[in-house]
């Protein structure tokens, strides 16, 4: 084994490994805890670091092991994954350090960091999987470990959302199993293909193909949040604020948004998807996830439940773009499954620090908090401008690209969907900001706690402002050389897989 083969092992194994002795260590062993969980996370991008620069140098860095007859489990770095990875380890950073401030005194800390550490290294599988069955091997681990973080609290509420969330989340997965194993008798491959690996079969077998593309869709469509697969996900709002976070802007919308990117560009291949007439319905299918989504964010009091629903609508940009076929909206749909989640975990931070410093969960709690937690809050308006859609932040770009792309692909009536989303989308967050900013503030909060001259600890204050930050930062350098557009078109020109 030489380098190459073994640096995609080596970026699993940094999560994998002190995941699993976190197990083992007591409650008390605090210092070791929080030494393992950031080391890890450290080492994660310093390694994924390494294998992207290889990887812009020319460098192929691919690991394979038997997994069964004809088909190895198998890790790969080509651009696509790159930037799912990059953004999961980059987010699990902060996300780490926000945890360890957030669960502070809270029990069972090691079952819970190492369940942490574990959906991480799921999550870079998925990134990393080079084809299908590699995929479905850590999806179905992602599932796993996200259990547990859902129940941590150990409430009833929690433990009926988390048997909610094994009920969608395992049927999803036997249909990915299931129209998994039907696609390799049919092609007797599952390696991902720049175009697909599906378009030379008899024509005979289109219709099979067609209601196999439906099965995947549903399959990967729970994580996603489709309509009306969403359900398990509102409820899943019960988990901690991290997990939340976890769940909305790392893992697990993630895997299935990118799972149904590899699906349409590198399983089937756009063109021959386009020619099967199966984009068409994903592109309606997503437009009403969004608007729907949007719709029950509205009417939402209790933060999480809005952030969640608006949550549904976001992640559906990302189906959009890919479904609407067009190289355009595709690089829309790719930047945007960074610029979601970068925003999307700012606002749930936010939302965990008003619940841990003044016991606020609901927006009718939020009159003048603004003026109790001034950064936390600033924070918050960065992060729900750039879901808007506001220039100069990231969330402009996304819609401006899947715009302009559903433009290109005379898709016209895209632009009244992204339009109505963005109207509700500023429906449904400058109410939480007026009253932040402009109510007067109650006598007392529901369950104040103090820090002293801090809003809040420190380490709940830092990630969102790490976060807000690089919202502004991905939208003020989207078009540098080096920015995202750039490694998206990237992408896209080479066609996805390599």
């Amino acid at each position: 084994m030489n380098w190459s083969t073994a640096l995609p092992l080596l970026v699993l194994g940094s999560s994998l490994i002190p995941g699993l002795m976190i197990f083992f260590l007591s409650e008390e062993h605090v210092v070791a805890r929080t030494a393992l969980n950031l080391a890890s996370a450290l080492l994660k991008i310093v390694l994924i670091g390494g294998m992207f620069w290889g990887m812009l140098h020319g460098y192929h860095y691919e690991s394979r092991l038997p997994l069964l007859p004809g088909l190895d489990l198998v890790l790969r770095a080509e651009p696509l994954s790159m930037l799912f990875v990059l953004l999961s380890a980059g987010l699990w950073l902060v996300t780490t350090v926000y945890a360890i401030g957030y669960l502070e005194e809270s029990p069972y800390r090691s079952r819970f960091f190492g369940f942490f550490s574990l959906c991480v290294t799921a999550t870079v599988g998925i990134a990393l999987a080079g084809n299908l069955m590699t995929f479905l091997v850590f999806y179905e681990l992602l599932t796993l470990c996200t259990y547990p973080l859902i129940v941590h609290r150990g409430t009833e509420v929690a433990r009926r959302a988390g048997r909610i969330y094994l009920t969608y989340t395992i049927a999803g997965g036997a249909l990915l199993l299931l129209s998994s194993v039907w696609l390799y008798t049919l092609a007797g491959t599952l390696e991902f293909t720049a175009r697909g690996f599906l378009s030379g079969l008899d024509t005979s077998l289109h219709p099979t193909l067609m209601l196999i593309f439906a099965l995947l869709i549903a399959g990967l469509g729970v994580k996603a949040a489709l309509l009306p697969l969403h359900g398990w996900l509102p409820l899943a709002m019960v988990a901690p604020a991290p997990v939340s976070a976890l769940l909305h802007a790392v893992a697990v919308v993630k895997a299935g948004a990118f799972g149904i990117v590899r699906v349409v560009y590198d399983v089937y291949g756009i063109e021959f998807a386009t020619g099967l007439g199966v984009t068409l319905p994903l592109t309606i299918l997503a437009a009403a996830t969004i608007i729907y989504g949007s719709l029950r964010a509205l009417f939402q009091d209790e933060l999480k439940r809005r952030l969640a629903f608006s949550t549904v609508s976001q992640v559906s940009y990302i189906v959009l773009g890919i479904a609407v076929a067009g190289p355009v909206a595709t690089i829309g749909g790719l930047i945007h499954l960074v610029h979601q989640g970068v925003q999307k975990i700012t606002l749930f931070f936010c939302a965990g620090n008003l619940a841990e410093t003044l016991g606020i969960h609901k927006i009718s709690e939020m009159n003048g908090v603004g003026w109790r937690m001034p950064w936390t809050m600033s924070a918050f308006t960065i992060g729900a401008f750039g879901m808007i859609g506001a220039p100069p932040l990231a969330g402009f770009f996304s819609k401006w690209y899947l715009g302009r792309g559903a433009l290109d692909a005379g898709q016209d009536w895209v632009i009244l969907i992204l339009a109505g989303s963005s109207i509700l989308n500023a429906a449904y967050f400058l109410p939480i900001l007026y009253i932040a900013w402009f109510k007067k503030p109650p006598d007392s909060w529901p369950a104040e706690r103090t820090f002293g001259r801090q809003e809040t600890a420190w380490a709940l204050l830092l990630p969102p402002l790490v976060t807000a930050l690089m919202t502004l930062v991905l939208g003020l350098l989207a078009s540098a050389p080096f920015g995202l557009l750039e490694w998206a078109r990237l992408i896209v020109n080479r066609g996805l897989a390599q």
